[in-house]
C-alpha cells in the first residue's frame, strides 16, 4: 500500500468512526431525555436503562480505540506498512461490533433502526468493512506476523521511555518470568528477589517526584513512564510483578494530594526506595466498588484514632508494613463520601497467607489470604480492625484531611484504571508471543498450525487488539500528563481489560490440548486476565456509575 492509498484508508477509516458516533450520540440523547427531570439527571431514572448504558460504555470505548489506533498508523505507517494494515483491521472490527451493539439495543435507545442498518452497505462504513475486515485481510496481517516471527510494532515511544521499557522487559524476562510459573501453581509469596531488585530499579517510585527520592519529574507527572513500566513487568508475570507499581502510586498521589509536609517527606521516600511496601485497604465486605459507603470505623482517642471494622481484597496486606486505609471518621452516614479519611496504618510485613499483629496496648491487625483461581504472588486479604491505634499524623492531612479521603484517592484510582489497561496489555502481548511461537512449531495435518487460514485470522485479531490496546492507552497517558483524561482511563481499562480476556482465550485455543495444561503459560494467563475486569472498578461499575453517567450529562 503506498502512503497515499494509506492516507486514503485511514481517512476512510476515520470517517466511518465518524458515521457511527452520530448513533452512538443519539442513543445517549435519547437516555439523557428519558433520565431528566426539571433539568436535571435523574440517576434513579437512568438505572432503569441499565443494559443500554452497559452497551453504549462499550460502544464509546471500541470507538475511543479505533481512533487511536488509526492516529498511530498514521505516523509509523512509514516506518512499518503493517501498523496501518493492523489499524484497519481493529477500526473494521470495531465498526462491526459497535453496529450490532447499536441494532440490538436500537428500540431502547429511540434510534432508527433503518438508518442504522444502513451504515452496513454505506458508501463508507460498508467499503471499510468489505475491504479491511474480510477474512481474507485479516489472515494476511497473521501471515505477515507469522513470516516474521514477531510481534512488535513500532511503539513511537522516545529514546528515554524505549530504555525505560527495554530495561524493565529484561529485568522481567531475567528475574520474573523464569519464577512466574512457580509462583502461580503453589500460590507462593513474591520471592524477596523479585522485590529488591524492582526496588534497585526504581519499581516502586515510578509515580514519585524526584525531590522525595521517586522517577517522576518534580515539574510534572509521567504517566505514560508508569504504563510502558506496568506493561512489561506484566508480560513477565501480573501476579508476580504487574502490580508492583499500583498500590505505591495509589499511596503516593493521595499523599502529593492531601498529605501534609511532614507526611510527604517521611513517607514518599520510604514507599520510593522499597522500604516500606504498602497495600490499599479500600473495599469493604458488603459495599465492593461502592465507596462511598465504606464503613470501617475511625473513633478519636487521645493521641490519634482507634480502627474497627473489616476490609477484603486487600492485595498485599501481608508483605506490606504500611496500609493505606480509608475509614469514615464522621459519624453521620448521611455525609456518605464526605465522611470518610484516608489513614497510614503501620504494620509489621508478614510472610505466608495469614498474619496477626497485637499492639503494645491491645490493638489487634489480621488478615487471611482469600484463594483465587489466579493473580497469585502478591495475595489478596481478607483484614479485620480491633480497637487498632492510629496515631494523629497518621490521618493524610492530621485535621484538615477529615471527610476529604475520597477525594485523595481520585487521582490515584485513575492512575490505577489507565495501569490496568496497561497490565492487560502486558498480559495479551505475553500470550500473543506465545500463540505465535506455538503456532509457528506446532504441525497439525502435515502443516504448521499457523499456517491455516483460521490460525491466520486468529493471530491478525490478535495483534490488531493488542496494538489498539497498547495505543489507546499511551493516549490516555498523555492526556493525563497534561491534565485531563480522566473519563478517558475508565475508558481504556474497560476496553482493554475485557480484550484481554478475549486474547488469552484465543491464545489457549491456538495451543489447542495444551493450552489447558498448567505447565504451559497460557493457562495462567487465561485466569490472571479474568480479574482484569474486576478489580480496579468492577466492569459493570465503570460502563453504568462511571462512563455512562459522564457520556449522558455531557452529551
Amino acid at each position: 500500500m503506498s502512503a497515499g492509498e494509506q492516507i486514503a484508508a485511514l481517512e476512510l477509516a476515520d470517517n466511518s468512526i465518524s458515521a457511527i458516533d452520530v448513533f452512538v450520540r443519539q442513543g445517549l440523547k435519547s437516555l439523557k431525555e428519558f433520565s431528566t427531570v426539571d433539568g436535571w439527571l435523574d440517576g434513579g431514572l437512568l438505572d432503569k436503562h441499565q443494559l443500554s448504558c452497559y452497551e453504549l460504555a462499550f460502544c464509546t470505548a471500541e470507538l475511543g480505540a479505533a481512533r487511536e489506533v488509526c492516529r498511530y498508523a498514521r505516523d509509523a505507517g512509514e516506518e512499518d506498512s503493517l501498523s496501518v494494515d493492523t489499524a484497519l483491521a481493529f477500526t473494521a472490527e470495531a465498526a462491526a461490533s459497535v453496529l450490532q451493539r447499536l441494532v440490538a439495543r436500537a428500540t431502547d435507545l429511540g434510534l432508527d433502526i433503518t438508518e442504522l442498518s444502513g451504515l452496513y452497505c454505506d458508501s463508507t462504513t460498508g467499503v471499510l468493512r468489505a475491504r479491511y475486515g474480510s477474512a481474507e485481510f485479516l489472515a494476511a496481517i497473521g501471515a505477515a506476523v507469522t513470516e516474521r516471527g514477531s510481534s512488535r510494532l513500532p511503539t513511537l515511544l522516545n529514546e528515554d521511555k524505549e530504555m525505560v521499557r527495554d530495561m524493565f522487559a529484561r529485568f522481567g524476562a531475567d528475574v520474573v518470568a523464569p519464577v512466574a510459573e512457580k509462583i502461580h501453581r503453589h500460590d507462593l509469596d513474591i520471592p524477596d528477589e523479585i522485590l529488591n531488585q524492582a526496588a534497585e530499579l526504581g519499581c516502586f517510585g515510578i509515580s514519585i517526584p524526584e525531590r522525595f527520592g521517586g522517577l517522576q519529574p518534580d515539574d510534572r507527572d509521567d504517566s505514560l513512564g508508569m504504563i510502558v513500566v506496568t506493561e512489561e513487568l506484566s508480560k513477565a508475570s501480573l501476579g508476580a510483578a504487574g502490580s508492583l507499581i499500583t498500590r505505591p502510586e495509589i499511596a503516593a498521589k493521595s499523599l502529593l494530594q492531601g498529605g501534609t509536609a511532614a507526611q510527604q517527606e517521611t513517607w514518599l521516600p520510604r514507599i520510593a526506595s522499597g522500604e516500606s511496601l504498602c497495600a490499599i485497604a479500600i473495599t469493604e465486605p458488603n459495599f465492593g466498588s461502592d465507596v462511598a459507603s465504606l464503613g470501617l470505623k475511625a473513633t478519636p482517642v487521645d493521641g490519634g484514632w482507634v480502627l474497627n471494622g473489616s476490609k477484603t481484597w486487600c492485595t498485599f496486606a501481608g508483605k506490606a508494613s504500611l496500609l493505606l486505609a480509608m475509614a469514615r471518621t464522621e459519624p453521620d452516614p448521611s455525609l456518605g463520601h464526605k465522611g470518610l479519611s484516608l489513614f497510614l496504618v503501620e504494620k509489621p510485613a508478614a510472610a505466608g497467607h495469614e498474619f496477626r499483629h497485637q499492639q503494645p496496648q491491645g490493638g489487634v491487625i489480621q488478615g487471611k489470604a482469600i484463594a483465587t483461581v489466579g493473580y497469585r504472588g502478591m495475595h489478596s486479604y481478607d483484614v479485620f480492625f480491633e480497637d487498632y491505634f492510629v496515631p494523629a499524623d497518621g490521618l493524610i492531612g492530621e485535621e484538615s484531611g477529615r471527610g476529604k479521603g475520597f477525594y485523595f484517592t481520585m487521582a490515584g484510582f485513575a492512575g490505577g484504571r489507565i495501569q490496568t489497561a496497561a497490565r492487560a496489555t502486558g498480559v495479551m502481548q505475553a500470550a500473543f508471543e506465545k500463540a505465535l511461537s506455538y503456532s509457528r512449531e506446532r504441525k497439525v495435518f502435515g502443516s504448521p498450525v499457523g499456517d491455516y487460514q483460521l490460525t491466520q485470522v486468529k493471530l491478525g485479531r490478535i495483534m490488531a487488539t493488542l496494538t489498539a490496546s497498547r495505543q489507546f492507552s499511551y493516549a490516555v497517558a498523555r492526556m493525563m500528563d497534561e491534565g485531563t483524561g480522566q473519563m478517558e482511563a475508565s475508558l481504556v481499562k474497560l476496553f482493554s481489560c475485557r480484550a484481554a480476556e478475549w486474547v488469552t482465550r484465543e491464545a489457549m485455543q491456538i495451543h489447542g490440548g495444551m493450552g489447558y495444561a498448567e505447565e504451559t503459560a497460557v493457562s495462567r494467563y487465561f485466569l490472571d486476565a479474568r480479574v482484569l475486569s474486576i478489580f480496579e472498578g468492577a466492569e459493570e461499575t465503570l460502563a453504568l456509575k462511571v462512563i455512562a453517567r459522564n457520556l449522558v450529562s455531557n452529551v
